[in-house]
């Protein structure tokens, strides 16, 4: 089965300021791909261009078979786009937006009033859909341009960080939502720069950075393609000698470095978990007692650090 999206060499120029350089990757049909990188990375700018709102400098991308450059409407009917910010009528109820948006999908009558019925329930607003909008949270908005973007049952949609300023429970609910639309079918294209959410909800992940895509794969291949490594940690009483652990340890196999801090010795490692049994029995056989274990393997931000020198979220 072909990819449900192909992006070839998509360029976004504004003036002299490169917004995307020339990215290419692919999605296929039924997975979650997040495009991860940090504000100003080019995430944005890549959404609006296969949502047909901006029309690339350059390049293409092709989606349900149908290029973005080429056969805009066309694309228009496949996907769904839940933009970053609000698109919503805060004077309206959710019932009322939702039906304003969904005719402007060329929904109507029944049809429609089902289909609002269904992405209500979706969102988990039924109780409050006669409410205003205004009344609601940034949880409950957020839900709402969700279900905005629902409505005309897309096979493709897109998700442009769609839990930034929410608290905490929204933020859990808005996630939880996106695994069960995935559950249910639905392919989805989400950007954040947040780490967590995109391990937690990708299939496959894409880094991007100053309008580039660094590096493109599953966590652990990306993980794997960088040489990142597992750190465990032991904490042990103060009236015990480190370094003399230290030094045992870095006789066992497998351990890459083992260094002392204060009272914890730190061990990076392939596998922390392979690990822990040798290293445990090592230090009982010194009569060095741990007091506990950190166990913290190699994630997303450690891989985008590697690629770049910087902090994801600097």
């Amino acid at each position: 089965m072909p990819p449900i999206l192909e992006v070839q060499n998509l360029v976004k120029n504004y003036g002299n300021f490169n917004a995307v350089k020339g990215i290419s990757f692919d999605i296929k049909q039924g997975e979650i791909f997040s495009l991860l990188g940090p504000n100003g990375a080019g995430k944005t700018t890549t959404i609006s261009m296969l949502s047909t709102l901006y029309t690339p400098t350059s390049g293409d991308a092709v989606i349900c078979g149908h290029s973005v450059v080429k056969e805009p409407m066309a694309v228009k009917q496949c996907i769904g786009v839940v933009p970053q910010d609000l698109a919503l009528y805060e004077d309206l109820t959710a019932r009322e937006n939702l039906n304003f948006w969904g005719q402007m999908y060329g929904l109507s009558g029944k049809t429609l009033s089902k289909r609002v019925d269904e992405v209500l329930e979706q969102i988990g607003l039924v109780d409050r859909a006669k409410q205003r909008v205004k009344t609601y949270s940034g949880g409950m908005k957020r839900r709402v341009n969700i279900g905005v973007g629902l409505l005309h049952r897309p096979q493709l949609l897109f998700m442009d960080e769609p839990t930034v300023g929410i608290d905490p429970q929204s933020r859990r609910a808005i996630l939880d939502s996106v695994k069960e639309l995935n559950r249910q079918g639905m392919t989805v294209l989400y950007t954040t720069h947040y780490m967590e959410e995109a391990q937690e909800l990708s299939n496959r992940v894409g880094i991007i950075d100053h309008g580039e895509l660094i590096a493109l794969g599953t966590q652990a291949e990306l993980t794997k393609s960088v040489g990142e490594t597992d750190t465990l940690t032991l904490h042990i009483s103060e009236e015990e000698d480190p370094e003399t652990l230290a030094a045992e340890i870095r006789k066992v196999k497998g351990v890459v470095r083992a260094d002392v801090t204060d009272h914890e010795v730190t061990i990076i490692t392939p596998s922390a978990e392979e690990l822990l049994a040798p290293v445990v029995t090592k230090s009982n056989e010194l009569g060095i007692k741990i007091r506990s274990v950190d166990i913290r393997e190699p994630n997303l931000e450690a891989v985008f650090l590697h690629l770049t020198g910087r902090a994801l979220r600097d």
